[in-house]
């Protein structure tokens, strides 16, 4: 089974687009595909099928109901905040074990390929005392970083690789989405990217009109995937 865990740059920036487009894409061409979104805030149980895991269960091909949100996200939060601070909001706390076991137990399951989409950025805090990256780096999985084209996500981005890299962690691919109203050409914001990380596979996704079906970027994500 494939496994990869989807992370950002930054809250707001594509997380959950991309990984719907993957896992269409893959479901096209016959993968089964199982995804997790095992912590979400600013979730409210009335628009749930427009929650990340609603719409992560819409792209399975699954009904997005509040029991099957449950199952793909336990941790659920009603303030639009980090972990950390919406769970303290509901006088809550993340159990990062339980997490933990959550992710390992789906990847042991009999899956073709599973996606684990994070929240916000990769050092966003889960807890009092651990961030996404330690999330990451316990389950060591290849990873899928998601960008903006706003200005100044260049330093985001390089600063999110050179991290990734430290702490030796596999980068797939490296998923541009273009931000609305950028002054930066995404095609500036691709280019001087890969001049600073030349190993890294880029793939731009840009806006496209609501009734486009699906991105060509994604054929071409697909393929990084065993």
């Amino acid at each position: 089974m494939s496994a990869f865990f989807i992370t950002a740059t930054g809250t707001d920036v594509g997380k959950t687009f991309v990984a719907r487009g993957l896992i269409r894409a893959l479901r096209a061409r016959g993968r089964v595909v199982a995804a997790l979104k095992p912590i979400v805030s600013g979730f409210e149980p009335a628009e749930a099928a427009g929650s990340d895991g609603g719409l992560l269960l819409a792209a399975l091909g699954r009904e997005p109901t509040l029991e099957a949100i449950a199952e793909i996200s336990p941790w659920r939060f009603r303030a639009p905040l980090s972990p950390d601070m919406a769970a303290a909001r509901e006088k809550r706390k993340l159990d990062y074990p339980r997490l933990i076991e959550f992710c390992r137990a789906a990847i042991a399951a009999d899956h073709d390929c599973l996606l684990i989409e994070g929240i916000g950025g990769l050092m966003s805090p889960a807890d009092s005392d651990h961030t996404m990256l330690d999330w990451m780096k316990a389950l060591r999985l290849p990873v899928i970083l998601v960008g903006g084209s706003y200005l100044g996500t260049i330093s985001h981005t390089l600063t999110a690789l050179d991290t990734l890299a430290r702490h030796e962690l596999a980068v797939t691919a490296l998923v541009i989405s273009e931000s609305a109203g950028s002054p930066v050409r995404l095609d500036e914001t691709r280019d001087t990217i890969a001049r600073f990380a030349p190993k890294i596979d880029i793939i731009t996704v840009p806006r496209l009109p609501a009734s486009t079906p699906e991105h060509a970027g994604f054929d071409r994500l697909v393929q990084m995937i065993p």
